[in-house]
């Protein structure tokens, strides 16, 4: 009989999320009880392979076939994100800022700016 090798934890480490992680993003973001597939839902999944990702690019710079992953899975998240954006704004902006996206940034930049305009108006109002 021949032994077969268990599969290591630690060689297993960049593969997908586990059911685990993926229950608590669904958890996080669905937007109605038992949702699983909504957009929001997808776009925090995304993002989390996408973090898992990067992180074992660090380590695997020559893993070119993961590299090709992480690019796909960028793009899809792009797709939905521009979706999302279209189709209901304010979930939009809600989720990019809880994600910590780059277009979270343009958000908090544009709050600043309506508060700096708002006293603007107030003092040349007085």
């Amino acid at each position: 009989m021949i032994d077969m090798p268990t599969m290591c934890p630690l060689n297993n480490m960049h593969a997908m999320l586990n059911k685990q992680k993926k229950q608590r993003l669904i958890k996080k973001y669905q937007t109605h009880e038992g949702d699983t597939g909504s957009t929001e839902v997808q776009i925090a999944i995304l993002s989390a392979e996408i973090d898992e990702l990067a992180e074992h690019l660090k380590a695997h710079h020559k893993d070119h076939s993961s590299r090709r992953g992480l690019l796909r899975k960028v793009g899809e998240r792009r797709k939905l994100l521009k979706y999302l954006q279209r189709e209901n704004a304010a979930s939009f902006e809600e989720l990019v800022k809880k994600l910590k996206l780059k277009q979270a940034k343009q958000f908090d930049n544009d709050d600043v700016e309506e508060d700096i305009e708002e006293s603007v108006e107030e003092e040349t109002n007085e």
